[in-house]
C-alpha cells in the first residue's frame, strides 16, 4: 500500500473542534469518513493503512478523531455509541460544506465500535451516505438504527475472530438494506496475518467505487 499524505484539518463539534486529516485527490470519486475504534485515534495504523489504499483506488478519505484527549480519558464515552455516531454526523455535515467535497458521494468505514457509530450515523443521514464498510467490527451495538440504514453496507470480519464474526451474522439480519458479509479466511480480529489487511482494503475499494459510480 502506498502513502498518501493529507492536509490536517479541523472538524468543528459545537463549541470545539477535533483534529483530522482530509486527503481528495484529482477524479477523486467520493470521500469515505473514518471511525476508529475504542481506544484509538485517527493515527491508527490499520486504518491509516487502509485509507491510503482507498486513495489508491480512487477514493478520497477523513480521519479524524472522534474524541478530545478528555473525553478519550473517561471509558464509558469510548463506548457511547449515540456520542460517538454524532460525532460523525457533524463531521459528515462538514465535510459536506468544503468545496472539494459538497459534490462527491459519502462512504463511512467503521472499525469496531466505530463500526457502531458509522451505522448510527448512516441511519441519521440516510440521503447522504453512499456506502458503509465495517472492518472487524461490532455493528450490533447500533441496535435499533440497524432497521434504518439504507447505505448499501458491507461487513468484513476475520474467520478466526469468532465471537464477532457471530454478532456480525446476527447484526446483518436486522439490516433491511443491501448488505454483503466477507469473512477473511485466518484473520483474527486485527488483521495482523500477513495479507489479511490488504484484503480488507481490496474489498473495501471494490465496495466503494461500486457504490459511489452505480
Amino acid at each position: 500500500m502506498s502513502s498518501t499524505s493529507g492536509a490536517e484539518v479541523s472538524v468543528p463539534i459545537d463549541d470545539f473542534s477535533l483534529s483530522g486529516t482530509l486527503t481528495i485527490g484529482e477524479n477523486c470519486k467520493g470521500v469515505v469518513v473514518f471511525a476508529h475504534g475504542s481506544g484509538s485515534s485517527r493515527l491508527s495504523p490499520r486504518n491509516v493503512a487502509v485509507a491510503n489504499a482507498l486513495v489508491d483506488h480512487g477514493c478520497g478519505t477523513l480521519l479524524f478523531d472522534l474524541l478530545t484527549d478528555a473525553e478519550a480519558a473517561d471509558r464509558g464515552n469510548v463506548f457511547d455509541i449515540e456520542l460517538l455516531g454524532s460525532r460523525v454526523v457533524s463531521a459528515t455535515q462538514w465535510l459536506k460544506l468544503q468545496d472539494d467535497a459538497r459534490e462527491l458521494p459519502i462512504g463511512y468505514f467503521g472499525a469496531s465500535t466505530g463500526a457502531a457509530a458509522a451505522l448510527v450515523a448512516a441511519a441519521q443521514l440516510r440521503d447522504t451516505v453512499a456506502a458503509v464498510v465495517s472492518r472487524g467490527g461490532r455493528p450490533d451495538l447500533a441496535g435499533a438504527a440497524l432497521p434504518q440504514v439504507t447505505a448499501p453496507t458491507l461487513l468484513i470480519v476475520g474467520s478466526l475472530d469468532s465471537a464477532v464474526l457471530d454478532l456480525n451474522r446476527g447484526a446483518q439480519r436486522k439490516l433491511t438494506c443491501q448488505s454483503r458479509l466477507v469473512v477473511v479466511d485466518g484473520a483474527t480480529h486485527l488483521f495482523e496475518e500477513p495479507g489479511t489487511l490488504e484484503q480488507v482494503a481490496q474489498e473495501a475499494g471494490t465496495w466503494f467505487i461500486e457504490k459511489f459510480t452505480g
